[in-house]
């Protein structure tokens, strides 16, 4: 198949992302509104025998400090079929064009699984003292055809961060944590749970929490609770205007595309998460407490809801985002990963994001000025 590259209108990256059974919610044109402070640009790759639209991809360009020139990003992307024989074939043109528009460096992060492991597995992973990372231990699935786009990659000249992007040495999560819903039942997702979570969930349940569902004007309550939580995790937290700005952009292009969860108990919203939904992949994407209430498990009871409203929505995965893939008890990160391994599911490992320098020297500048921030 031969292609052709061009800037698209954002009506038909939307109609092919609608067209897909999935795609990553930092693929849709309206992504391009939460991220404001970024230039953006729709691409399209087609079929010249054919002319359909057979490829999208959203660009983010960010300008360099008094310099016209750009980083473009495409985050979980481009959406085109990455195991094609002729990868170049896709990734040439759309280098030669975003060379054009002046980028002096391209990451993009193809969305391609190339290991899972199963809760089962990891639980004896923590429990072995010669593991110390997801990596040390045998997955229970390979996807062989990942590993043939990684050569293609470092073949065409795309270049990997050091640490290969173990952990969030990415911008997006290399690593992350998904329950499966396609082909099982509610009864076989719950059965799956490990004991503490049916307990936590059984506990909220009797304790009355109540899990419901708010709206913009809700948001400033969400934030009360993110900052709590920013100030006992230690993270810098977005403002309330970025939330504001992705409900408005995100539900402007679907009405469903953004949900916003909070779990109470006698009143009182405990915890709070945000979800989003494109196809049938649906993602718990914020999640936020407050440092009361804990007891009555409501961060249990909210997961349990949204992950019933996932499986209602007919999706095919609930997405908890990212981990680390440190499985030794003493890393600080180590309790994420132990709170979603109890739903049961399975940590996938993505092939991370990579690198195109079409200007070396500003490239590396970039680099070294990321590594000192």
């Amino acid at each position: 198949m031969s292609l052709t590259l061009r800037t698209i209108s954002r009506e038909q990256h939307l109609a092919y992302i609608q067209s897909l059974p999935s795609a990553s919610h930092m693929q849709v044109p309206a992504w391009a509104d939460v991220k404001a402070e970024w230039r953006s640009e729709n691409l399209g790759w087609f079929d010249e025998r054919t002319g359909e639209l057979v490829g999208v991809g959203l660009v983010l360009y960010r300008q360099l400090p008094k310099l016209k020139r750009y980083l473009a990003y495409l985050p979980e992307g481009p959406v085109i079929n990455w195991f094609a024989p002729n990868l170049q074939d896709w990734l040439e043109p759309m280098l030669a064009h975003l060379k054009r528009q002046g980028a002096f460096s391209v990451k993009m992060g193809p969305p391609v699984i190339i290991r899972r492991w199963d809760a089962t597995t990891i639980k004896k992973g923590i429990q072995d003292p010669d593991v110390k990372r997801l990596r040390d231990m045998e997955a229970d699935f390979i996807e062989p055809r990942a590993f043939e786009v990684s050569d293609k990659l470092r073949r065409m000249g795309w270049q990997q961060g050091e640490d290969g992007g173990a952990g969030f040495g990415d911008v997006q999560p290399r690593y992350v944590f998904q329950v499966p819903l396609a082909n099982r039942s509610l009864e076989e997702v719950h059965k799956d749970f490990n004991q503490l979570w049916r307990r936590n969930i059984k506990k909220a349940e009797k304790a009355g929490v109540e899990v419901v569902q708010g709206g913009y004007h809700d948001l400033e309550e969400w934030q009360r609770l993110y900052e709590i939580t920013a100030v006992r995790d230690k993270f810098r937290p977005r403002p309330l205007s970025y939330f504001q700005r992705m409900w408005t952009a995100l539900n402007s292009e679907d009405p469903n595309r953004m949900r916003l969860y909070f779990a109470r108990h006698n009143g009182v919203n405990l915890s709070a998460a945000t979800m989003l939904i494109v196809g049938g992949h649906v993602w718990y994407s914020y999640g936020a407490s407050d440092n009361i209430g804990r007891e009555v498990r409501p961060s249990n009871a909210m997961q349990w809801r949204m992950l019933r409203d996932a499986y209602a929505l007919g999706a095919t995965v609930y997405d908890l985002r990212g981990i680390s893939d440190s499985l030794d008890e003493t890393d600080h990160l180590f309790g994420l990963i132990q709170f979603k391994v109890g739903t049961g599911g399975q940590a996938a490992e993505y092939l991370g994001e990579w690198d195109f320098p079409l200007n070396k020297l500003l490239h590396k500048a970039l680099d070294i000025y990321m590594s000192r921030r």
